[in-house]
């Protein structure tokens, strides 16, 4: 794997969260009132030439041809709107893997890989890949994934989805890797001529009016459907899932955004959730601007564990021998990058202080990594690139994938069910202010986050959904550590809808599915119904400057290289 798919596997967010919750006043039994019947029409599966599964990053193609072969495609007919259920219909993309040991089989297993806007249409099958720690599911499990409405195989509408700011303005959910800078500079703000670290409030303003207007168009391309893009209807969507599969209760597993699905797919329905695990815990609130707050001060003290960590190693990074020095040592390193840009000849940009700011705000696996890019630029002297830097900062041409790559995530989706929940401030002033805050709050990371509302003239309605205690089996696993989905919020949602907290003592999103001595508790839950112990260790903190841990190692080998998993989001 070169450095830049290492980055994306280790380092981008498997979900962008859709914390922004979501939809619906309707009732649950809503799924009961008439429409369309709730049956799967089954149908062959998606064949995929050898090219498609190259660029998918597919390692062993004869067992993903043996598995498609076993695995059920289909699509299931749903009311675009439950509260005109007679009305326009949708059809929803539908997989099922069947359980290999028949005899002893539980039930069907829901999997969703976040989002939102993710493709979970081929996650059972990099669930079950040879070598995963989530292997063993499929023997008593069928693994159903879907793609939700609006993504993938199922209806959708395609907009241009955010609009000139909206990498800027998910801000830290899409820039925890040196990947998501690429996206930024090759968008956004660099494309309006403006450094991130020198955002006036003027540049700020226009910005805003840009948003603006991006997110009336995008909302116009079709507002009948666009409208009904919400977590709520996505639930629904999924209990005439269970329905059409037969089922009468549905267990359920669920990463980031999923994480957010399944406690509103249990609160629409109550008693019809068998088991649910959901990791990398999303907020109850549904406020866009209390989410991307809550991000930044968990960026900004994982950055304080970085620093504490790069002082041990002081002979090798020369930052200080205490976190107080090293995260002084950094802000300086930050403002000087700020006021003098360094420009390298074999760079495509220059190289900023928000350059200083995202290798600060690394996951501990690629610590040793960012400390080396952080020395290396604080002690170049030109004109090309240090090394490292060149490795992680260097352009290169992306390969533009082949035809028939399914869609693995759909930024339609991502931006409308986000907006169509968010219950936030989405005014200027209010988030200028919060972004001039973050900057005195966190001198080095709170140039991560933008002042510009993702969902800033989003003209479609909010609605709502109250989560519930509604009892049944639930396993919520945070990571203590972890930026992306803070770990406060793994306490705020059992607080809403009740289960057991699993605490994961790492900080990298969603590795519960893929840290082999986490998967373990995963599946004996779904298994038997009780997780064995109430955390695990997740990947460990690398021992030294020269380390990847085996754990990361192992985590960015085997993590699925096809689907929304992989996929950033």
């Amino acid at each position: 794997m070169n450095l830049r798919r290492f980055l994306a596997a280790v380092t981008a967010p498997l979900a962008v969260l859709g914390t922004t919750t979501v939809a619906g006043s309707l009732p649950a039994q809503a799924s009961a009132q008439p429409g369309p019947l709730s049956t799967v029409k089954w149908k062959a599966c998606p064949e995929y030439s050898d090219q498609v599964l190259d660029w998918m990053g597919v390692r062993d193609k004869a067992w993903f041809r043996a598995t498609m072969a076993r695995m059920d495609c289909g699509t299931v007919e749903v009311p675009l709107n439950y509260a005109d259920p007679s009305g326009r219909s949708i059809s929803v993309a539908v997989t099922r893997l069947p359980a290999t040991d028949h005899a002893h089989r539980l039930g069907s297993l829901a999997v969703n890989p976040g989002g939102p806007g993710g493709s979970g249409y081929l996650m059972p099958i990099e669930l079950s890949q040879p070598g995963a720690p989530t292997a063993k599911l499929n023997e008593r499990y069928d693994l159903i994934g879907f793609d939700p409405r609006g993504v993938g195989y199922s209806t959708k509408v395609d907009c241009e989805a955010g609009g000139p700011a909206g990498v800027q303005a998910q801000g830290l959910a899409g820039l925890q890797g040196w990947a998501g800078l690429q996206g930024l500079q090759a968008q956004g703000v660099q494309a309006q001529g403006v450094s991130p670290s020198q955002i006036t409030e003027d540049d700020a303003r226009q910005m805003y009016d840009k948003q603006v207007q991006a997110n009336k168009d995008c909302a116009q391309a079709d507002p009948a459907f666009i409208g009904q893009l919400t977590t709520g209807n996505v639930a629904r969507d999924l209990d005439r899932i269970r329905i059409g599969l037969g089922e009468k209760k549905l267990s359920y597993l669920g990463v980031s955004w999923g994480s957010w699905l399944g406690p509103v797919y249990r609160s629409l329905f109550p008693g019809k959730v068998a088991r649910m695990w959901v990791d990398s815990v999303a907020p109850p609130d549904p406020r866009m601007d209390a989410f991307e707050a809550g991000r930044a001060k968990a960026t900004a003290m994982d950055f304080s564990r970085m620093a504490a960590w790069m002082a041990r190693f002081d002979d090798t990074y020369g930052f200080g021998t205490t976190p107080e020095q090293v995260e002084a040592a950094l802000a300086e390193l930050r403002r000087d990058f700020d006021a003098h840009p360094r420009t390298f000849t074999d760079l495509e940009r220059p190289v900023d202080g928000f350059v200083i700011a995202i290798s600060a705000a690394q996951p501990s696996v690629a610590w040793p990594l960012a400390a080396k890019v952080l020395a290396e630029l604080r002690d170049a002297t030109g004109p090309t690139a240090p090394p490292t830097v060149k490795e992680v900062l260097g352009g290169g041409e992306r390969t533009p994938p082949p035809a028939g790559v399914p869609e693995m995530d759909n930024s339609t989706a991502n931006q409308a069910i986000f907006c169509n929940g968010d219950g936030g401030a989405r005014d200027f002033d209010s988030a200028w202010a919060a972004y001039q805050d973050g900057l005195t709050r966190y001198p080095v990371t709170g140039v991560l986050s933008f002042p510009v509302p993702s969902c800033a003239g989003w003209p479609l309605p909010v609605e709502h959904i109250r989560l519930l205690h509604t009892g049944g089996s639930l396993q919520l696993s945070g990571h203590r550590y972890e930026s992306v989905s803070a770990y406060e919020w793994t306490g705020d949602m059992q607080d809403a809808v009740g289960g057991e907290v699993f605490t994961v003592e790492d900080d990298m999103h969603g590795s519960a599915l893929m840290e082999p001595g986490c998967a373990t508790h995963v599946v004996a839950y779904l298994d038997t119904g009780d997780p064995g112990a109430t955390g695990c260790q997740g990947v460990p903190v690398p021992t030294g400057p020269d380390e990847l841990p085996k754990a990361g190692a192992q985590l960015a080998g085997s993590q699925p290289q096809f689907g929304a998993m992989s996929a950033g989001r």
